[in-house]
């Protein structure tokens, strides 16, 4: 039958590793697997692993459940090369390969790296974070795929595929209990429900924990003292109808709902105005000095998120004499609601608030079309990828009860006096204390996108001799984005309006002298409390038609070694800035700048990408040893980087990666033991070039240096071994390890947000019975509790780094910043009971 076919037509390579980790019963009636019988799509056809001229990081179930791989975070543990951090929320998840990423709290930005969970695109990387359910196998494939996979894969794909159902009656059941008082169950069903045309699979998960972090709340008005917890629900249905042996149709449906509490920031670094914050705040408003590891977050207003994703797709194969018809048709629709201490202290400085008016929701509409099929020598491909997404965001962001007396006290201050003076925002506009910046006002923003794409796609391999082939593929897209824009401000703006009018200027002037008016007036124009936003609307659109693609010409040696290079175009649209943003107009010379930008576009993002490997079947087959060399050019690279104020996005026009992947495999004359493990050299900079369109020096760091969260070396690596114990039982165990080099985790690059080097390990430990009809394992993730920060950022209006138009260089002792940082996660250990039946 065709559905027999394609199931074991895709199985992975490190699924065939798990195989190989049968207990020593088991293997003395079968040989030990080789090479020859690893399979993977990552062109969208079958292809034997060591035929396929693409770097190709494939991970099956068995090893992604030993590890504990439930999301694409965990991931990072068996992918040299992958990074996956979370910032402000859990739905602001940002995954880089090889250094090239795109940092997910804009939601106006796509990703460099592009995430398919069982053929469907999802449209960000945070839309792709959750529990992934069974999965059969996960590919990262590393450099640009966009001939294949569609836009915004200009530095990889995560390729995602989960259990299909089956024609046999099964289930399992799952129970798991560990520290932070985790809980979690799942049960799963899969069967035939009409003979042998249809068979029908459901999935169920739910889990919860406690905060990893403290929280101090001051007065409130949250009492919550904890964050960083976890709680959702999940449900995966499937059916799979096969009319003839030329066609199989599968429909897919899933529903997740998460309501947590993410994330609060730890200081790293406790700046002066702490000293303020402390006085206005009536005791400790942040770490008086500062312990990250303490998982101490200092917070009066909380991190509630709710996050809702649901979905369905329908995927048809059908076979013809000439070739097969791919069809995949989706909805889906994604929304998380957000709250936030926007100050990360326990003064009641900024927030938002989780009411409604504070989310963000895709809606997305995907069809793809393909044709494949052989003649003679030639492989062939074509296809069109069609899409319609629709992006709702609303923004809040408002004045906390301390925001007036905190702000003037910073203007204020001096080295006589440097607690500042309380009313001093009053005595500059001129009007009643605490009514110049009222407590519970501020901006509410509305952002509406349509992004239409259709593209057209071939990839052809055409294999000249036995040993000797050439792949070229072109891909066409046209991608429409409209975008309607709607600011206001609930007072007005009235404070900032009135240090604008000629009066407040005046008044300001003689307050503080000509010379700071200037500075003083921008800090009281912050995009927030700026009413020349208000009531503001504006419609933008832009399109763009480009052409990507790939050549790429495989040479085998001999039938144990082949050889490959390749060249690809990737491409990655433009789009628009989601957020308020003011240019360095409309104030005297020395201004911060009041004037809003109209057009907040930014261009497309392109890469040039060279690689040349090598693909090693050694040992009788039993070793897999692939390196490739790679060097990428990216031009115009989209960078999304907090100033402290806004989110603004620059185009870069110039970033380098250039090293070394190697993936090795191992399934060893000892039976039952499998080794795997991987290693990336990647060399990521930026260009010489100053960033344009900075003329604070915010970014400064920039030109030269290596990129954020973008480590020069990184290893990973697994062993697991099963045995018999006993009679009719054994046991299993695997232990597994990332190590990654020291990067900076702050897009501004400022030095206190160096991450040193650090090694993460699992570990798991297994007895059941020989058939797996139950198991009990003992587990632990970050077993060594290495700490490690996932992204370090600067304290809002809490310092400042020193650099200025005029300073661009760093100099530590000018640095009175603030540091803040989201923490990786501690250790996590616990006991999981399985059963199948």
């Amino acid at each position: 039958m065709r559905f027999n076919q394609v199931l074991c037509g895709t199985a992975s390579a490190v699924v065939l590793a798990g195989l190989g980790a049968t207990s020593a019963a088991q293997a003395q009636a079968q040989d030990i697997p080789t090479i020859d019988s690893i399979v993977v799509t990552a062109q969208k056809r079958e292809q034997n692993l060591q035929d396929v001229p693409v770097v190709v990081t494939a991970v099956g179930a068995k090893l992604l459940q030993d590890t504990g791989v439930r999301d694409i975070k965990d991931l990072t543990i068996l992918t040299p090369g992958l990074t996956v951090t979370s910032t402000t929320s859990e739905a602001s998840t940002t995954a880089r390969v090889r250094g090239i990423g795109t940092v997910g709290d804009n939601p106006g930005l796509e990703s460099s790296v592009g995430i398919v969970i069982d053929g469907v695109y999802r449209p960000r990387n945070g839309v792709s974070f959750g529990d992934l359910g069974e999965m059969d196998r996960i590919e990262v494939l590393k450099g640009p795929q966009g001939t294949l996979f569609g836009k915004n894969t200009s530095a990889g794909v995560i390729n995602i595929v989960t259990k299909e159902p089956s024609f046999e009656f099964g289930g399992e059941a799952e129970l798991v209990y560990g520290n932070y008082d985790a809980k979690g169950a799942s049960l799963s069903v899969t069967g035939p429900i009409a003979g042998d045309k249809m068979a029908g699979r459901i999935y169920f998960a739910a889990r919860e924990r406690d905060g990893f972090n403290k929280v101090v709340t001051g007065k409130g008005p949250s009492d919550r003292d904890q964050d960083a917890d976890q709680g959702f629900y999940t449900v995966r249905g499937q059916l799979l109808f096969i009319p003839d042996d030329r066609a199989t149709f599968k429909v897919i449906a899933d529903y997740t709902k998460r309501d947590e509490n993410c994330c609060g920031a730890v200081q790293i670094r406790t700046g002066p105005t702490a000293a303020i914050l402390g006085l206005i705040n009536g005791g400790p408003a942040l770490a008086t000095t500062a312990d990250p590891f303490a998982r101490v977050a200092y917070s009066n207003r909380g991190a509630p998120s709710s996050v809702e994703d649901k979905g369905v797709s329908l995927e048809g194969n059908i076979d013809f004499d000439w070739g097969t018809l791919t069809s995949i048709s989706a909805i889906r629709d994604w929304r998380t609601d957000n709250g936030q201490d926007s100050d990360f202290t326990t003064a009641d400085i900024t927030y938002r608030n989780k009411d409604g008016t504070n989310y963000s929701q895709f809606r997305t509409y995907t069809q793809e079309l393909r044709l494949a099929g052989k003649a003679g020598k030639l492989d062939w491909l074509v296809g069109t990828f069609l899409a319609d997404e629709r992006l709702e965001t609303r923004a809040n962001f408002l004045f906390g009860r301390d925001y007036e007396q905190y702000l003037g006290r910073l203007l204020s201050r001096s080295a006589a006096n440097p607690a500042g003076i309380a009313n001093f925002v009053s005595a500059l506009t001129g009007r009643a204390p605490n009514t110049t910046f009222t407590a519970g006002q501020g901006l509410y923003d509305r952002y509406s996108q349509r992004s239409t794409t259709i593209s057209l796609f071939t990839n052809n391999t055409y294999q000249f001799t036995e040993a000797f082939g050439i792949t070229a593929g072109l891909r066409y897209g046209e991608e429409k984005k409209d975008l309607f824009t709607y600011q206001t401000n609930s007072d007005g703006g009235i404070g900032c309006g009135t240090a604008l009018s000629p009066a407040g200027q005046a008044r300001i002037a003689g307050i503080v002298g000509a010379a700071a008016t200037p500075t003083v007036i921008g800090n009281l124009c912050l995009p927030w409390a700026n009413p020349l936003f208000h009531n503001r609307s504006t419609n933008q659109t832009r399109t763009d038609k480009e052409w990507s693609g790939t050549i790429k010409a495989a040479y085998r040696f001999s039938p144990e070694v082949m050889s490959y290079a390749s060249f690809a175009r990737g491409y990655k649209g433009g789009g628009f800035n989601l957020d308020r943003t003011q240019s360095s107009n409309g104030l005297p010379s020395g201004g911060n700048g009041v004037t809003p930008i109209y057009d907040t576009s930014f261009p497309a993002e392109f890469v040039d990408s060279y690689e040349v490997g090598l693909k090693n079947t050694l040992f009788n087959r039993t070793v897999l040893f692939n390196i490739t060399g790679f060097y990428q050019k990216f031009e115009d690279f989209q960078l999304n980087t907090f100033l402290g104020t806004s989110f603004a996005v620059r185009s870069i026009p110039e970033v380098t990666s250039k090293g070394i992947d190697a993936d090795f495999l191992w399934f060893t004359p000892v039976r039952g033991l499998t080794v795997q493990s991987g290693f990336t050299y990647a060399k990521t900079e930026y260009g010489k070039d100053a960033v344009p369109n900075d003329p604070t020096n915010a970014l400064a760091l920039l030109p030269g240096s290596r990129m954020s969260l973008a480590p020069l070396y990184s290893a990973s690596g697994s062993v697991t071994y099963e045995t018999a114990v006993g009679t009719g039982m054994k046991a299993r165990f695997n232990l597994g390890a990332k190590y990654s080099s020291s990067y900076n985790t702050g897009s501004d690059l400022f030095p206190p947000k160096i991450q040193k080097g650090f090694t993460v390990v699992n570990g798991r430990v297994g007895l059941g019975a020989e058939d797996d009809k139950w198991m009990l394992e003992l587990w632990a993730q970050n077993l060594l509790n290495e700490k490690y920060m996932q992204v370090g950022f600067n304290g809002p209006l809490q310092g400042s780094s020193g650099l200025s138009a005029t300073q661009a260089t760093y100099v530590p002792a000018n640095d009175t910043n603030t540091y803040d940082a989201f923490l990786g996660a501690p250790r996590t250990y616990g006991v999981t009971l399985r059963s199948k039946f």
